[in-house]
């Protein structure tokens, strides 16, 4: 297996400022010990629009602290979580928070080069939801000139989005481009309802990098196995597909901390066992 295993920035840490799903600022190097105790390969690194300017992804001197991490436990950074455009969107409507999304995010990709990582995601989903053609166009015509840096380096830029098979497919060919992808996240899709099979056929190998949790039908995450997500079909049609990418567990996280985590590993590394026809 050729894949990585990793987690979601802050789901091994005790919350910051009230969130599991953060960049713990401050804190953030022990992380990667602990995923390193686990067994993990990589974590998952996330920029946050608050305190985006203490992030080691933009701050001066910040990759060299990351790598001088990775270098110290051989946990990598090879995907990002770019949260900020939940807040401050490429497709705002306010011009002024779209231009200096599209500048943060061409900074973000000279960045992320230096660090190797091969996918950013760019979620499109709750607030900053594409809600219709004119934002799906707005969208579009900001991302557009950021697909050029990402060529240049080679690095996915990932979507993550709330859009139906038919309609996220049509919005990633506007690009014409291999390096607009598909973050598939096996949670919202059961929360949201669709057929992970008919997912899986329609995106194939547009799918770069995927986040395991589980979720109920238009309800929140839950412990793996608990909650709407078929894993037996999601995985069963995955492994027709290919897929070489990472899976970073975003799984259910409680006050409990690490030990729910570890347990939701286990039970998942099942279906990577059988995936791969080898033990994990």
């Amino acid at each position: 297996m050729n894949n990585k295993i990793g987690v979601m920035q802050g789901r091994l840490l005790p919350k910051y400022q009230g969130r599991y799903q953060a960049h713990p600022v401050g804190y953030w190097e022990n992380e990667f010990f602990v995923a390193r105790e686990i067994g993990l390969d990589c974590i998952e690194f996330i920029i946050d629009y608050e305190n985006a300017e203490d992030n080691p992804l933009i701050k001066d001197g910040g990759i060299d602290e990351i790598k001088a991490v990775v270098k110290q436990t051989g946990v990598t950074v090879k995907t990002i979580c770019a949260d900020y455009f939940m807040e401050a969107p490429l497709h705002s409507e306010n011009i002024e928070i779209a231009d200096s999304s599209q500048k943060l995010m061409i900074s973000l990709l000279n960045n992320a080069a230096k660090l190797g990582v091969t996918d950013i995601v760019i979620p499109c989903v709750d607030q900053s939801t594409l809600a219709d053609l004119e934002a799906a166009d707005r969208f579009v015509e900001k991302l557009s000139p950021v697909v050029v840096v990402a060529e240049k380096y080679g690095i996915n830029l990932s979507l993550e989005t709330d859009l139906a098979p038919q309609p996220f497919v049509e919005l990633i060919e506007r690009f014409n481009s291999n390096k607009v992808t598909v973050n598939y996240d096996t949670g919202n899709s059961a929360s949201l309802g669709y057929n992970p099979v008919e997912e899986l056929e329609a995106y194939g190998d547009k799918i770069t990098d995927i986040h395991i949790k589980d979720r109920i039908l238009n309800g929140g995450p839950v412990i793996l196995g608990q909650g709407d997500v078929n894993f037996d079909s999601f995985f069963k049609k995955l492994s027709e597909i290919d897929y070489q990418g990472p899976f970073i567990m975003q799984a259910y996280r409680d006050e409990e901390g690490v030990s729910v985590f570890k347990s939701q590993l286990e039970w998942v590394k099942v279906y990577f066992s059988s995936l791969y026809d080898k033990k994990y």
